[in-house]
């Protein structure tokens, strides 16, 4: 009787009826994941494909950069009208509608003959797949309970993570039977596939209007808020060469620089694809250990990138015996830089938080199109060898310039909490916790 008059109130005042937790997993949360996956999937998979793109378009590096990073563009452009879409329409009826316009980019991508033709279809592709994370956060959050919101968005991670995997070593294996061009016809389908499940399966909910939707105007509050700032000015240019770099030229760097042939450039991929899904279950692991032990959700994140900025330095030095531990490192370490969402969350008063995560994914997105397209450009300034490689030092000027420019929020960051400082003198002791955003 207590459930049956529970969920009659929520009906009336517009909620959504309850589900039972094996309802919300089968009808909620595994469509919306598979979305995820598969952006994750298209995301990565240039970095397998890439040899063979290059070979079909004779492709320059910056070419090549600025084909595979058209899809962080989109992606990026795309935030601001999907989070109003999906605060007044519902996730139901927003992402089947992107996923369509992502399989007709795929079927594009399949057909494409030039680089212009690839780089509109991959940029039509990014657009569709845009919204899948935050509809799956959407979808998620309008059946549990906010309790369980954390460890729901990790999994969230690491199913991303297990596309990002399946972007390397099995897909160099589903090469063995097409190309890439079947790949992606492929792949067209399971994402048209995937649309008509969230459709069927997707329970309906009674949406409350347009609501706060995030306007240019509330971005920029965002920005000025001081803990966004001091979030973002340590982990932002981390997360978008995490971004930009692993999804294409870390398999280049290993076929290049240390000389691995395309089998075994995919499964060092896999590896470190894999190291995501294992990553992001330990950083929320670690930061609730830390938590406990009153170090603050930002700390953690700060060693994380100061860990993931000394391997970019040791990619630099260029020590040859290193470089399989070290393309498997710097995926399992960047996987840090996601804390940025739960931290921003956690930090800003509970009005800001979906639109501070929409003005992060525009921060993240054009800051990785930029740094997939600028490697490139980086890298072109050398002349390849006769097999088409480029020279190591290319990729240590590349990864020098990525090291250089993230030092500088690491710095700021251990000056600004001053813990000498602080200890002497109990006027800053505020300034500290917002500091630390604890």
């Amino acid at each position: 009787m207590e459930s049956t008059a529970s969920a009659n109130a929520d009906a009336q005042a517009g909620a959504p009826a309850r589900l039972s937790g094996m309802a919300v997993f089968f009808y909620v949360f595994l469509p919306f994941a598979l979305g995820h996956y598969l952006s994750s999937l298209l995301r990565a998979v240039n970095a397998v494909l890439a040899p063979g793109l290059v070979a079909a378009l004779a492709l320059t590096p910056g070419q090549l950069g600025l084909l595979t990073s058209a899809f962080f563009f989109a992606f990026a452009l795309v935030q601001l009208p999907v989070g109003i879409a999906l605060d007044r329409y519902g996730p139901r009826k927003v992402q089947p509608v992107l996923m369509i316009v992502a399989a007709i980019g795929a079927l594009l991508f399949a057909q494409g003959a030039s680089f212009m033709q690839l780089m509109v279809a991959r940029a039509i592709i990014g657009f569709g797949l845009g919204g899948c994370f935050m509809s799956a956060v959407k979808a998620v959050s309008t059946w549990i309970t906010p309790t369980r919101l954390p460890s729901v968005h990790g999994y969230l991670i690491a199913v991303g993570g297990l596309g990002a995997a399946s972007a390397t070593l099995p897909v160099r294996l589903a090469l063995h039977y097409t190309d890439w061009r079947g790949l992606f016809v492929v792949l067209a389908v399971m994402i048209a596939c995937v649309a008509a499940l969230i459709w069927v399966l997707t329970p309906r909910a009674r949406q409350h209007g347009a609501g706060s939707v995030p306007t240019v105007q509330s971005l920029v509050d965002v920005y000025r808020d001081p803990a966004f700032r001091k979030t973002i000015s340590l982990v932002l240019l981390p997360h978008m060469v995490f971004f930009g770099v692993q999804g294409l030229w870390i398999g280049r760097w290993l076929a290049d620089v240390a000389h691995y042939d395309d089998a075994i450039v995919a499964y060092l991929l896999y590896l470190g694809m894999a190291a995501v899904i294992f990553g992001a279950i330990a950083v929320g692991m670690v930061t609730e250990w830390a938590g406990r032990r009153g170090i603050a959700p930002l700390d953690v994140a700060a060693a994380g990138v100061a860990l993931f900025v000394l391997v970019q330095l040791a990619i630099v030095l260029n020590h040859a015996p290193s470089l399989r531990l070290l393309s498997v490192l710097f995926t399992l370490l960047g996987t840090i830089t996601g804390i940025e969402y739960a931290i921003i969350a956690q930090s800003l008063p509970r009005a800001l938080t979906g639109r501070a995560a929409t003005c992060l994914n525009l921060l993240i997105f054009v800051g990785a199109f930029f740094v997939q397209a600028g490697f490139g450009w980086v890298i072109g300034l050398w002349r390849p060898d006769a097999g088409g490689r480029f020279p190591a030092q290319a990729y240590q000027v590349a990864f020098g310039v990525l090291a250089l420019l993230q030092v500088p929020g690491v710095v700021r960051y251990c000056l600004r909490r001053r813990p000498v400082e602080c200890a002497l003198n109990t006027d800053c002791e505020d300034e500290y916790e917002v500091g630390s955003l604890r």
